[in-house]
């Protein structure tokens, strides 16, 4: 059996108080779950271990009782007492507390009066009436939750990184411009680059908090006020995701900065660490510990974020690291990684043009390259399998090759467009077009377009085979997900990974922000295997070069250097690399 994870646990503890709430039990019952789940929540050690010794009623908010079910948890993946709960309530009807105005005495009022026990039949019965015949509720309490059940229907999921980017953008922007502003940054998981993103924090530090959060709240990007106050405010953006403002003094920001950042893993080990300096660590301030368990030393002054981390005897930690993934052992031992900047890159590969699927023509993709700055771009359309895509042929191919050339000739040295293609690996791990087609291109990227209910075992083998040819130099979009949209296919990544090594096989960080793949998790133990990396947009327009910035993101996440990354080396340099595997 799997290791429980703590979120396993917790989810767990807060699903019997909500159970119990529903009950109408003892409040002190149910906050001594809800107490439980913090303290699972926010325990830094190993929670198979404090079973194993028995010190689960140890952990700070866990008590005997609820310490024994904690261990049945950790032991055998499940809870007999939440399970008997369960039998008492229809499966439903947990999803209507995500409903915003039904807590549980509303919700037990609809069950037991108007059996509704899932969200269809409370919608149902407020368009009907009968919610709003209830004692207590009304009608304008019905239209109320029927909006709130409208925001959670477009609202509902998460949002893909690349799709709020601009939305944070702006509203930094505009914050910034404010004069009463000192420092402003967003937080959470957007600061910290993550592929997807539930809200977007905003953070503040201003003599004027009343007059930035007016500010904030009436934005032109706003569609609705859902909190506002002095220091604290939420909003619904008309992009659909929820925004919230978090204001405090200059002499907060620092210490708020790293904590509304996280994650909150992150967050756990550097409270710990200044707990062990005699200290304490909140959103607010660093100091002294009431019943330090250690003498403290003295605090020192925090003006900045990396203060913060020098007082704790760690190397700046850069955002994107933050997930409690190894960055405290390197940044203790001083081998924090310079992570690779978006003004390394000098080019990009796997692009496509008006030949395949684009809408861009080759000249304008090459001169859109040039305007932002790079020295090359590899241009990649697909190869004649991907008809839905006008996918190139033989013959269509090498034309464009001539095309190529000729642009080449006009640039004199300047820049580069290099010739590839994005060569289907068919079902049975063949490729395409034939080695004699593919040699006389620069490059190829090699991609799985089809048949993507094949069994991991088979689904690996096929990628594998493709990547054992010479001529394919890099592996084009690893699993083929689209976030909030499709799962990847069944893959082993390790293997890839160890195929990839020992063929020399470029992989691709496919930096479209519907795709992000392969994704920043498994970067760190290809590094390890000197797997190289080319960063590239799947650009189909001018505009989605840039693209590479959310690329970049996923690079940075992953440990990436510009060392590790094949697609910052210059002309005169780059064309090595293309050729490596092939001259093997």
């Amino acid at each position: 059996m799997a290791e429980v994870t703590k979120e396993q646990v917790v989810e767990i503890l807060e699903h019997i108080a909500t159970m119990l709430e529903l009950k109408g039990e003892n409040i002190f019952k149910i906050r001594a779950y809800h107490n439980a789940a913090r303290g699972i929540e926010t325990f830094s050690g190993s929670l198979s271990q404090v079973v194993g010794e028995g010190k689960v009623g140890e952990i700070d908010g866990v008590g005997k009782g609820i310490a024994d079910r904690i261990t049945e948890i950790v032991l055998t993946g499940n809870s007999s007492y939440y399970n008997i709960l369960k039998t008492e309530f229809p499966p439903g009807i947990f999803a209507m507390f995500d409903i915003v105005g039904m807590g549980p005495k509303k919700i037990k009022a609809v069950w037991e009066q108007l059996n509704i026990t899932s969200v269809p039949e409370l919608e149902a019965g407020c368009r009907d009436g009968r919610v709003a015949g209830l004692k207590g509720f009304g009608e304008k309490t019905a239209a109320n939750i029927l909006k709130a059940i409208d925001d959670a229907k477009k609202h509902a999921g998460r949002f893909r990184f690349g799709d709020v980017a601009s939305d944070a953008g702006a509203m930094l922007e505009d914050l910034r411009s404010l004069p009463e502003v000192i420092r402003v940054e967003a937080c959470g998981s957007f600061r910290r680059k993550r592929e997807t993103c539930g809200d977007l924090d905003f953070l503040v530090s201003t003599k004027s908090p009343e007059s930035v959060s007016e500010f904030f709240v009436k934005h032109e990007m706003v569609e609705n006020v859902m909190a506002h106050g002095a220091t604290k405010s939420s909003v619904r953006l008309k992009s659909g995701i929820q925004a919230d403002l978090r204001v405090v003094t200059d002499d907060q920001f620092s210490f708020a900065l790293n904590y509304f950042t996280g994650s909150k893993e992150h967050n756990i080990v550097m409270r710990q660490r200044a707990l062990a300096r005699g200290w304490t660590l909140n959103e607010y301030r660093l100091g002294l510990d009431e019943k330090p368990r250690v003498t403290p030393e003295p605090v020192p002054e925090i003006r900045e974020e990396k203060d913060l981390y020098r007082a704790l005897d760690l190397d700046y930690i850069e955002p994107e690291l933050r997930e409690n993934f190894g960055e405290f052992k390197a940044a203790e031992e001083h081998t924090l990684p310079r992570l690779i900047e978006l003004e390394n890159l000098r080019g990009c590969f796997h692009n496509h043009t008006t030949a395949s699927d684009g809408r861009s023509s080759l000249r304008e993709m090459a001169e859109a390259a040039q305007e932002i700055g790079m020295q090359y771009l590899g241009i990649a359309d697909h190869s004649k399998a991907s008809f839905q895509a006008h996918g190139l042929d033989e013959k269509r191919l090498l034309a464009q090759l001539e095309e190529i050339r000729a642009l080449n000739a006009e640039y004199k040295g300047e820049f580069r467009i290099f010739a590839g293609s994005e060569v289907d690996i068919h079902k049975d791990g063949t490729l395409d077009f034939s080695d004699e087609i593919m040699s006389q291109l620069d490059y190829v990227v090699a991609s799985v377009h089809a048949s993507f209910q094949l069994p991991e075992a088979e689904m690996t083998d096929r990628i594998i085979r493709a990547m054992e040819n010479k001529y394919v130099t890099m592996l084009g979009h690893l699993t083929g997900r689209l976030l909030l949209q499709r799962d990847g296919y069944s893959v082993d990544v390790g293997a890839i990974i160890d195929a990839a090594a020992a063929t020399g096989t470029i992989i691709e960080l496919n930096a479209n922000p519907r795709r992000l793949d392969m994704d920043w998790r498994h970067w760190a133990a290809a590094k390890a295997k000197g797997v190289k990396c080319a960063i590239n947009p799947d650009a189909h327009h001018t505009a989605q070069l840039g693209f590479v910035s959310f690329g970049i993101g996923v690079a940075r996440k992953g440990w990436l250097t510009r060392e590790d990354v094949v697609n910052c080396l210059p002309l005169g340099k780059i064309e090595q690399v293309l050729s490596a595997k092939r001259e093997r």
